[in-house]
């Protein structure tokens, strides 16, 4: 049986050199090789081009790299978390680029299993798809995205055996699997280290022949920076959202897989019981969301797509980021909600950036605007200059062309029957005066009876 080397932090940085592309596992801080990183930021590696979800934050895990100036290009899917990194891309101190979440996770996996490429229609019709090759596929346009691969991966494990054999827990899962297998030198930091055979077989993750080093390394509350407490959720309730929440609950099924995005659609969570029968997804890798705990964080519970703690419920399942947008992708979500920054006539939807904000990531919404069977969008009515966020265009980047069918705001609820931008409910108290006031698209009028 092949034996991996166990090794110190200090030997597993030296096989980083200055230009070397560099895979980092974790979301948020949950599933990161923090150890790792920090002990890389005591180093003189410079140049790297850092392969991340997002650059961990501020001054923790690859956000230590950033201080540093020791990363010359982040390529990754939300760096909005980490002010820093936002700063420094906005400034020109590193070069970056935005992936889709899903088309990243699937770029990885390709890397790791010698593809080339892909095709997906995410993003299609997207700034994101500008300068790439795209191509009609069984009628959709779809736009193909090269694999991804590292000189060196870095990877956080719960446990791992001395064959390298490695087990995740909980969602501590997310970008690990796939990168893992995608680098020429793989080094994982692990909570427990156990001798060959302590491991059942088919609890292994990710099998040892991808995994060259091993280093123990202990999590402590510190290194999970937001996540570490769910007291550091900030979750904003009141009436209004709560009313856009509940209206959104009602358009669920029993039966129904749904995904909540981040704002109003988390509200709806606080709306599910079990015995509705809907099991909530997250796209870094759980089906069967359940609700927040009281206490406790990320060294307890699962972390939702907010990194947020949650609980998990009976019948609840992990798997990685891979496998979670492949679910997306794949039309096995049936609901997705999430909030906007602009919806247009033709049902285009953008809300993951303002030009001159300071806003640096686009996460999963493209993939989850593509791929769902049903996309609810909920938000105010107006920005809070009162211009429209219902407009006949859409001026802000697209996340998707043509992927609207159901808007909840603040006034009133739309859908898109038969093409066209409908009206369908107003809110309690709203008059529909206000409504056509506030709305700058051109809409049908066709209000249920009571």
């Amino acid at each position: 049986m092949k034996q991996v080397a166990r090794v110190s932090l200090e030997e597993a940085i030296s096989k980083v050199k200055s230009g070397d592309t560099l895979l980092v596992g974790g979301f948020g801080m949950t599933g990161n090789p923090v150890h790792l990183l920090h002990a890389l930021a005591e180093t003189e590696v410079k140049d790297l081009t850092y392969v991340a979800n997002n650059i961990g934050e501020a001054g923790l895990g690859g956000g230590k790299l950033l201080r540093n100036g020791q990363i010359k290009k982040a390529i990754g899917t939300f760096f909005t978390s980490n002010r820093e990194a936002v700063a420094a891309a906005q400034s020109g101190a590193i070069a970056f680029e935005l992936i889709p979440q899903g088309s990243f996770s699937e770029a990885l996996r390709a890397g790791g299993a010698g593809i080339g490429g892909f095709y997906t229609p995410t993003a299609a019709g997207t700034l994101m798809a500008q300068g790439r090759e795209t191509k009609i596929i069984n009628g959709k346009l779809q736009v193909f995205v090269p694999a991804i691969r590292g000189n060196v991966a870095f990877i956080r494990a719960f446990k791992a055996d001395t064959a390298g054999n490695l087990v995740y827990r909980m969602t501590e899962n997310n970008f690990n699997r796939a990168m893992a297998t995608a680098a020429d030198i793989v080094i994982v930091e692990a909570e427990h280290i156990v001798e060959v055979g302590e491991l059942a077989p088919e609890a292994v993750h990710t099998p040892g022949c991808y995994v060259d080093y091993l280093v123990k390394a202990s999590m402590t509350l510190a290194d999970l920076g937001s996540s570490a407490s769910v007291k550091g959720s900030s979750k904003k309730v009141d009436e209004s959202r709560m009313a856009m929440a509940r209206q959104a609950f009602a358009e669920l099924n029993r039966g129904d897989v749904v995904n909540l995005g981040v704002g109003i659609p988390t509200l709806v969570a606080d709306l599910i019981s079990p015995e509705d029968g809907i099991l909530l997804h997250t796209e870094n890798g759980m089906l069967g969301v359940g609700p927040e705990p009281e206490d406790g964080g990320a060294m307890d519970y699962p972390v939702n797509a907010g990194k947020v703690p949650v609980t998990a419920l009976p019948g609840s399942s992990y798997f990685d980021s891979a496998d979670s947008f492949a679910m997306i992708r794949g039309g096995h979500i049936d609901v997705a909600i999430m909030g906007g920054l602009q919806v247009d006539e033709q049902g285009n939807l953008a809300n993951w950036a303002v030009p001159g904000k300071a806003l640096l990531g686009v996460g999963g919404a493209m993939d989850l605007a593509a791929g769902a069977k049903k996309l609810i969008i909920t938000m105010t009515h107006t920005n809070s200059d009162g211009s429209s966020k219902i407009v006949p265009r859409c001026d802000l980047p697209l996340t998707a062309e043509n992927a609207v069918d159901m808007i909840i705001t603040d006034l009133a609820v739309f859908n898109f029957e038969g093409g066209q931008l409908s009206l369908i409910e107003l809110m309690s108290g709203v008059r529909l005066k206000q409504v056509e006031q506030a709305t700058g698209a051109k809409f049908v009028n066709r209000l249920r009876e009571d």
